[in-house]
């Protein structure tokens, strides 16, 4: 009742932390009836294509395997020789289907679990020798379930080999009255037939396989809620998980701030180091705000999206370097600097109107001179 209870109470889904943890250890989604359905697939074109290459190889080797030579007969030393040429012309006649299913065997796995090497799933494990634990495992839900799944598939295939071949049985009953060659190759005919209509039930079963397994492994992996509020409880307390909150959250803010510089007013830099992007509505701000400030490659940045966008750009550095230390982003800027940003916005207006003028008509409107203001020292 405990065990029942338990897994009723297991409704969460699997975070991505129990997720990366399975794969660790090698618990991943696997379908051997997907599998089974690549290899037997991959043979199938691997026939189709080189049909006509395997008949006449096969042919081959069994006119050399049925019509040995008579000195061979004569000389019976000979004959592990024989036998061994034979073994290595049916292995070069087989050499095609069966590095095609060896790739199958390997890409079949791949494609619903993806590739996972775990090197904890090669550790010796005592509980896989106890015989408790395979007796435990052979008689389990999962193994009952395989075990149907395998006599169903069995009795699946052998339902179509049989209807197939019975369909075909006047054939293959005339191929002994064929010629060896042409033999082969309707013998190539049919096996290709027939290991098409399995290739075909092979694909249904996976079908219906492939979807379970999904399931069936994220039915495992489920959490209580008790196991996700303790999972997030940890993380949050992780090193590495602040740090990398930490880190997003800069990329977002700094993102954000970007964002927000084609909007500015005015960029106020000073050359080397220091760069703050101001913007200043009198009908809803109260006093002039930065949108954006860094410093080295990061006002380097906001002077190139400046320029790009036309905003004006101020070399005014004890400003920048007072508006960098004392505000911050979306912040208004200290009181003590209302008089000298009130100079740099002066300007801003004048250039404004200076260049909305026919062929920016009179004299440019000079740059202020920005002298010391609090805050605004040089760095030491």
């Amino acid at each position: 009742m405990s065990g029942q209870a338990s897994s009723q109470d297991k409704t969460e889904r699997a975070t991505p932390k129990r997720l990366r943890d399975a794969r660790k250890r090698g618990e991943i989604a696997r379908s051997r009836e997907l599998v089974s359905f690549v290899v037997v697939a991959g043979g199938l074109l691997t026939l189709l294509l080189l049909s006509g290459t395997i008949a006449n190889g096969a042919a081959t080797w069994m006119q050399r395997a049925l019509s040995p030579e008579l000195p061979l007969v004569e000389r019976p030393q000979d004959m592990a020789r024989h036998f061994g040429a034979l073994i290595g012309a049916g292995f070069a006649v087989a050499l095609p289907l069966l590095g095609v299913g060896f790739l199958a065997g390997i890409v079949g796995p791949i494609l619903l679990g993806g590739w996972n090497v775990s090197a904890e799933a090669l550790k010796p494990d005592f509980k896989r020798v106890n015989p408790l634990s395979g007796l435990g495992r052979i008689f389990s839900s999962q193994s009952l379930v395989e075990l149907g799944k395998a006599l169903l598939k069995a009795g699946a295939l052998g339902a179509i080999a049989v209807l197939y071949i019975a369909t075909r049985l006047d054939e293959i009953m005339a191929l002994g009255r064929e010629p060896l060659a042409p033999a082969m190759a309707h013998a190539m005919r049919i096996a290709l037939g027939c290991l098409g209509w399995m290739c075909g039930g092979l694909l249904l079963i996976a079908l219906i396989d492939a979807p379970y397994q999904l399931w069936s492994h994220a039915k495992k992996l489920r959490m209580t809620r008790q196991e996700v509020r303790q999972e997030h409880k940890e993380a949050e307390g992780s090193p590495e998980v602040k740090g990398r909150q930490r880190q997003l959250q800069q990329q977002i803010s700094r993102r954000r701030m970007m964002e927000a510089v084609p909007g500015a007013d005015v960029v106020v830099v000073n050359p080397t180091h220091y760069a703050v992007a101001l913007k200043y509505d009198a009908g809803k701000m109260r006093a002039p705000r930065v949108v954006a400030k860094g410093v080295d490659l990061l006002a380097l940045s906001i002077r190139e999206l400046a320029r790009q966008h036309r905003i004006p750009i101020v070399d005014a550095p004890p400003l920048a370097r007072a508006l960098y230390r004392n505000a911050n982003v979306d912040d208004e800027i200290p009181a003590n600097l209302y008089a000298a940003v009130a100079q740099v916005l002066t300007y801003i207006y004048q250039l404004r109107d200076w260049r909305r003028r026919p062929e920016a008509a009179g004299p440019r409107p000079n740059v202020p001179s920005i002298g010391d203001v609090p805050g605004g020292e040089a760095d030491p």
